[in-house]
């Protein structure tokens, strides 16, 4: 992956390079009167966060603010190199830089819409690489990821950025402190980059992990809300593999071609360090996945155990109320029986059985008392009572 650093100036078209006129519009000296003028495009802002070019020596020559004062600059310093950051840039200032670097028309529709999985491709002399950055947001308890496209080529390094991460400006500082790690040429920017989105890894690492212990106390505690809480952990840690993962390949096929194209042997060592801290964040993301997928399992027997419990429960009550419901039914029968005998013979006509009969009360006490004595007795041999 060494690359020369002779460069010429490139004058292919790229992808939106030149945007159809729009009719009706005045005419401007120069064209023919049947072309209308080409509206001058409304640009709200700029995507350019930094742009400086480096000597051979790896220090920093000049920056700028706009794209066309860098390509001057880097055409006129030999074996230089143009560190370029943009941060969701637009179809018009990718063709600029697709027109100076000569960038392919797929990699430059990739970095357009972005969505892409980490990767790496190489389109003649220039590397795209798209990584996925994280951070763990404190505040709210979850993880943000963002996408960052790099285009690597001879004598330049584009860093396209869809997110707020990683800060690249740090990275930036760190290798402009130590020039000679510069003068290595662009591959030395892209391992930096590379090793400061795998450091911060680490505290999504450390986020996910104090995470999980909290999910752990609370489906022992019986917290309801628990398992919608693992589900969504669950999905970050997925998305956090889909990020690393790939980038183990990006990792390999870098280490692949850095013998190939016989890249410095010092820069060799740092893409190794890179590759063994992310077989580490690898090893622990695979490890929260495996503890998650146990917990939801562990919280699934808990929940039916404690449903369980509380079906016993209810059923207990249950057995408890319908024995109540038998005594007072029990007592309630053998109340009834004297009052329906008590009943009968209170309704005072004058013509009815028994009604001027001398044993007519002392036997309507012995009939209402020898029901309730009955009931009592059947109802307490059907344990009722």
């Amino acid at each position: 992956m060494a690359f020369s650093s002779n460069r010429s100036v490139r004058t292919r078209q790229m992808l939106g390079a030149l945007r159809p006129r729009r009719p009706g519009t005045q005419q401007a000296p120069g064209y023919p009167e049947n072309e209308p003028t080409p509206p001058t495009p409304i640009r709200p802002r700029s995507a350019m966060v930094a742009a400086a070019v480096y000597d051979d020596e790896g220090h920093r020559s000049a920056s700028f603010t706009r794209l066309a004062d860098a390509f001057r600059a880097l055409r006129s310093t030999p074996g230089g190199m143009a560190w370029i950051g943009l941060e969701r840039p637009d179809e018009h200032e990718l063709a600029a830089l697709a027109r100076e670097f000569d960038l392919h028309p797929l990699a430059i529709e990739d970095a357009i819409q972005a969505h892409q999985r980490p990767k790496i491709e190489r389109y003649g002399e220039t590397l795209f690489v798209v990584l996925h950055a994280a951070r763990y947001l404190d505040s709210i308890e979850e993880v943000e990821f963002s996408e960052l496209h790099l285009f690597v080529g001879p004598d330049f390094v584009v860093s396209v950025r869809h997110g707020d991460s990683p800060d690249l400006s740090a990275v930036r500082a760190r290798l402009e402190s130590t020039p000679q790690m510069l003068a290595r040429g662009p591959e030395a920017a892209l391992y930096a980059i590379m090793d400061r989105v795998v450091d911060d890894y680490a505290p999504v690492v450390s986020g996910l992990d104090y995470d999980i212990d909290q999910i752990e106390g609370e489906v022992f505690s019986g917290d309801a809300h628990v398992s919608r809480r693992i589900y969504e952990l669950s999905r970050e840690v997925v998305d956090f593999q889909r990020a690393v993962r790939p980038l183990q390949n990006v990792c390999l096929s870098l280490a692949k071609g850095a013998e190939k194209y016989g890249v410095d042997s010092e820069l060799q060592a740092y893409l190794r360090d890179v590759a063994d801290h992310l077989i580490e964040v690898a090893e622990s993301v695979e490890t929260y996945r495996v503890a998650l997928r146990d917990i939801l399992t562990v919280n699934a027997t808990l929940v039916a155990q404690r449903q369980n419990e509380e079906m016993t429960h209810l059923t207990e009550v249950s057995i408890r109320q319908g024995e109540e419901v038998k005594k007072i039914s029990g007592w309630a029968a053998i109340l009834f029986a004297p009052t329906l005998v008590g009943t009968v013979y209170g309704m005072n006509f004058d013509v009815m059985p028994e009604l001027h009969w001398a044993w007519g009360y002392p036997v309507a006490l012995v009939l209402m008392v020898g029901v309730s004595v009955s009931l009592f007795a059947v109802f307490r041999w059907k344990k009722w009572i």
